[in-house]
């Protein structure tokens, strides 16, 4: 399969195609992610609470970021690889942001990042783009801003913010960015400021004016049974599916059913012939 660019995006939203975009943490999800033919995968910081079970995104380091980075790289993804840059990285300024950025693209083979919000992170944004890795944005509820929003609230409700936010999205797109995510932000919204930026939107929660679609990998297939927030769909229930098999195999163990002949390894003639006999030293049976 011919491999994914930042640009390619670009021409999809030209063309009026949707762009489908999934988080992977690991070598093996990102093959089997890969497999199902996205055109971007994002090892997003959310890795904090669906693998390392925080409540937040903010206990991520950098170096948590850089090892499932190299993880889902090795899995050589005909995907764009986006990786998330952390809390403590582009909020010390353009300088840190552009080191951890070299960092994610040298050390562990990303194709680009993305950084959360606008206002001072617009030189963020822009220092990145000129050392020539791939930038994208992020409005509306970005998680590593969740106590300063009080929780994982809505943003844009009110004319004013959302007024501020069709503002925040140009200007992203005006430092260099070349992709920006939507998320938790009321569709119209949504549409709108796809409507007012040339580089590709892609929406969680942000209703379908945008121009792609992100979901976190473990939702989208319900590996955690107690979570589905509004603006997840499941196409799976993996948490009863996984939970079954497991049972099964715990059930087949315990009976002796497993493992039959079929999963098990015999001797050759010759070695049956040379297996002293385990009756006693003197042969006796």
């Amino acid at each position: 399969m011919k491999k994914t660019t930042a640009p390619d995006l670009i021409e999809l939203k030209r063309r009026g195609e949707r762009i489908v975009v999934l988080t992977a943490y690991d070598y093996t999800t990102a093959r089997i992610v890969d497999g199902a033919g996205v055109d971007a995968l994002l090892v997003g910081d959310s890795l904090g609470m669906v693998i390392q079970g925080h409540e937040t995104t903010l206990p991520v380091s950098l170096d948590d970021l850089l090892y499932h980075t190299r993880c889902v790289a090795r899995a050589k993804p005909s995907a764009l690889l986006v990786a998330d840059l952390p809390f403590g990285t582009f909020q010390r300024g353009p300088e840190a942001t552009l080191d951890a950025s070299i960092r994610l693209v040298q050390e562990a083979g990303a194709e680009a990042v993305k950084i959360e919000g606008a206002e001072d992170r617009l030189l963020c944004i822009e220092r990145v783009a000129k050392a020539d890795i791939p930038v994208w944005g992020h409005l509306g509820l970005t998680p590593q801003s969740v106590h300063a929003f009080g929780g994982y609230l809505v943003q844009g409700r009110d004319d004013i913010d959302a007024r501020r936010m069709v503002d925040a999205a140009r200007k992203i797109e005006a430092a260099g960015a070349s992709a920006m995510v939507l998320e938790c932000i009321p569709a119209g919204l949504a549409e709108e400021i796809t409507g007012n930026v040339g580089i590709p939107t892609i929406g969680i929660g942000a209703g379908p004016g945008c121009d792609g679609q992100v979901l976190v990998f473990h939702d989208l297939l319900g590996f955690i049974a107690d979570f589905q927030p509004r603006f997840v769909k499941r196409y799976a229930e993996g948490a009863t599916l996984l939970g079954e098999a497991l049972r099964r195999f715990a059930d087949e163990v315990r009976s002796g059913e497993f493992p039959a002949s079929e999963h098990s390894f015999s001797m050759s003639p010759r070695q049956r012939e040379s297996t002293p006999n385990a009756a006693g030293p003197d042969g006796d049976s």
